[in-house]
């Protein structure tokens, strides 16, 4: 059984209307409830803790995690943390980095350490796209090494920051988009000091 399915399920059990889960969690018309409930609508991270809320249950019912430790006899621990979130990192042709914390949002990862070198930042810019539009939060590991073809955070001149795939090659390192109209950013040998690796991109997050 999907997400979507135990989400109008809980909803029937209950004798809520669409309209009322649908005010329940922030949405302003059933429409939106019907969408989910089809898997016509994804949900994200946080949305998933409100129906969960709205619908007096868990996130791990939702997700299932219940259902695959009871087929297979193990309990799967999948705790939430909070992360800061920052506003924002630009994904087009660059924006100031803006360090200041602007919420916290729920994460699902693995342990508290983990959860301790990750944060969140919403993209503004098209230069990503379609992989990561303009308003998505991306989650980051700032612990984790970036590798040649990886998508990472970058602040180049220790005030821009920038979403960008990163190709290594032989003493040079360029800033490829995904959006085909931004060109290629490419910084050879002492010019690489240029750039400070914020984190590798674990999950972009999708806003709707």
């Amino acid at each position: 059984m999907s997400i979507y399915n135990r989400i109008k399920q809980k909803r029937i059990e209950l004798g809520m209307t669409q309209q009322d889960l649908a005010e329940k969690v922030g949405l302003k018309t059933k429409g939106a409830i019907s969408r989910i409930e089809s898997g016509d609508r994804d949900i994200n991270q946080r949305q998933v803790i409100d129906f969960a809320k709205a619908l007096h249950t868990t996130p791990a019912y939702l997700m299932g995690w219940e259902e695959e430790a009871n087929s297979i006899g193990v309990f799967l621990n999948y705790p939430i943390y909070k992360a800061p979130l920052y506003e924002s990192v630009s994904a087009g042709f660059g924006a100031y980095a803006n360090d200041l914390i602007v919420d916290y949002i729920p994460i699902f990862v693995g342990c508290e350490n983990e959860a301790k070198k990750t944060l969140c930042i919403r993209v503004s810019g098209d230069s990503m796209f379609p992989k990561i539009e303009e308003g998505d939060i991306i989650q980051v590991n700032t612990d984790e090494e970036v590798k040649n073809g990886d998508i990472a955070v970058l602040l180049i001149d220790n005030e821009e920051g920038v979403v960008k795939k990163i190709i290594i090659g032989n003493n040079f390192i360029e800033l490829h988009s995904f959006n085909p109209m931004y060109p290629v950013r490419k910084f050879i040998g002492t010019e690489i000091s240029r750039l400070k690796i914020v984190g590798k991109v674990k999950k972009v997050i999708k806003s709707f």
